[in-house]
């Protein structure tokens, strides 16, 4: 299996997608290469650049971009028309204007719920799938991870995080957040927007990892990564519950790869396995379902990041 690729930059600019928002976006690789579009986290976690490391340059022109309110994208944290189904018309619109007839999807957590959105919506647009973590919003996803059930094996870290709000508003804690991230008390939001951040870095790998962590300390990247989360999570993504896979069935044609952490907390196996069975499981031979062993929910985790790369190491035969 190759190693993971350290491609550079190619080019890069910002997009007008509405009145209200412009997203950033960069190209990597081989200009006359195979399409794929990179889907990031959160919503509102915004791209790194060691989210070019799964393309090899040599092969793939790889496309990457800042959803709505996050990263370089502008305006920085806006709630203001910043739905999935605007984040789906991005993408589309990012293709036209990048000139691509089809292109592979790969998206992992939240970019998993994002490229199941668009492929479903669009599957005329993709070569196929590889996708991590799933994620799909439904309700008892959320409920598990910010209200009980992960606290269980994570109370030392639940507890500042549930402490960020009164104990009256406790029984939706998603709401409660919500509210304050909202707020004009800019000190309240700070603080919510660092608590709730803190959650879930601390919570993304399967050893708990302190410099994850640190990330939520920049209150620009943690302003954005709550308040964006936050706003999709109390929306429900803007869908109905559980229509990301009950509308599966309209992509189980296409080369579909499910990478999946055994132990991953904050999207637990059980969504990737129900999708996985809603693309027809075993009597499906488009698709195929990976679960990595001592492996988190971690795009970061070595486990993961080997998995993701021989995923788009074997979607090689496909031809943009």
């Amino acid at each position: 299996m190759a190693p993971p690729y350290r491609p550079s930059v190619n080019s890069s600019g910002h997009l007008q997608v509405s009145p209200v928002h412009s997203i950033y976006y960069e190209e990597c690789g081989l200009a006359t290469g195979v399409p794929v579009v990179f889907l990031h986290g959160g919503p509102g976690g915004g791209i790194e650049e060691s989210d070019r490391k799964y393309f090899d340059p040599s092969h793939y022109r790889s496309v990457l971009f800042d959803q709505r309110g996050c990263g370089k994208s502008t305006p920085h944290a806006c709630l203001e028309d910043n739905t999935t189904w605007d984040l789906v018309s991005d993408i589309e619109l990012l293709r036209a204007h990048l000139k691509i007839e089809k292109w592979i999807v790969f998206g992992g957590s939240w970019g998993s719920a994002l490229a199941l959105a668009y492929s479903e919506k669009h599957p005329g647009r993709c070569l196929g799938l590889v996708l991590r973590g799933i994620f799909t919003l439904r309700r008892v996803e959320l409920e598990w991870f910010y209200q009980k059930g992960a606290d269980m094996l994570f109370p030392d870290f639940f507890e500042p995080y549930q402490e960020a709000i009164p104990e009256e508003e406790r029984g939706d804690m998603i709401k409660a957040y919500y509210k304050r991230l909202k707020g004009d008390n800019e000190q309240e939001k700070l603080k919510c927007a660092s608590a709730w951040s803190r959650w879930e870095t601390a919570t993304s790998k399967l050893v708990v990892d302190p410099e994850l962590i640190k990330k939520s300390e920049d209150p620009k990247w943690a302003l954005a990564f709550a308040r964006i989360e936050c706003h999709y999570f109390v929306n429900g993504g803007f869908y109905a519950d559980g229509q990301l896979i009950t509308d599966a069935h309209r992509i189980a044609h296409l080369p579909i790869t499910i990478v999946q952490g055994r132990y991953d907390v904050v999207c637990p196996m059980a969504t990737s396995w129900a999708l996985y069975k809603a693309l027809g499981g075993t009597q499906n031979p488009n698709v195929e379902y990976h679960v990595v062993a001592e492996s988190g929910h971690s795009s970061h985790e070595l486990g993961i990041e080997k998995a993701l790369v021989a995923a788009v190491e074997k979607f090689k035969v496909l031809k943009g």
